[in-house]
């Protein structure tokens, strides 16, 4: 009598590796969940730009990333939550008719810091996909 290997042991898989990728990803996930309230309204505009960036060949997977496009790419990100931020404002205005000179006070004060800010988690989003891009190309060698 032939001895068969069950399915999912036909593949050549470390199931260990799997259970640590994922307990990667949910320790990743808590710790975002605990970054304070500007960076979690940053993240999403971060990881939007970063799965428009993630395909194979992509400059976010060079050993040496060029530093000048890293930060056209956090330009990019700042400039469109930018975008967002004036419509909410012309809503707000409209609304309960705040002054402009106000919001562009409070606004210039923190541009320079919002800026770091997005680059800064834009680099940590980076280096954690190039990271699982790593783990994802050993498997299909």
């Amino acid at each position: 009598m032939e001895h068969k290997l069950p399915y999912y042991m036909a593949y050549p898989m470390d199931l260990k590796e799997y259970g640590e990728e994922k307990m990667d990803r949910r320790d990743a996930e808590y710790m975002k969940s605990m970054y304070p309230l500007s960076a979690r309204k940053i993240l999403p505009y971060v990881e939007e730009e970063c799965d428009r960036m993630e395909y194979e060949g992509s400059m976010i997977f060079d050993e040496y990333p060029d530093r000048l496009l890293l930060y056209l790419m956090a330009g990019r990100i700042y400039d469109r939550m930018k975008e967002e931020e004036k419509q909410e404002a012309a809503m707000e205005i409209e609304n309960s008719q705040t002054e402009v000179q106000e919001l562009k006070k409070r606004k210039k004060n923190r541009e320079q810091q919002v800026m770091d800010l997005v680059e800064i988690l834009l680099y940590q989003e980076i280096v954690q996909r190039r990271c699982q891009h790593r783990r994802n190309s050993r498997h299909y060698y």
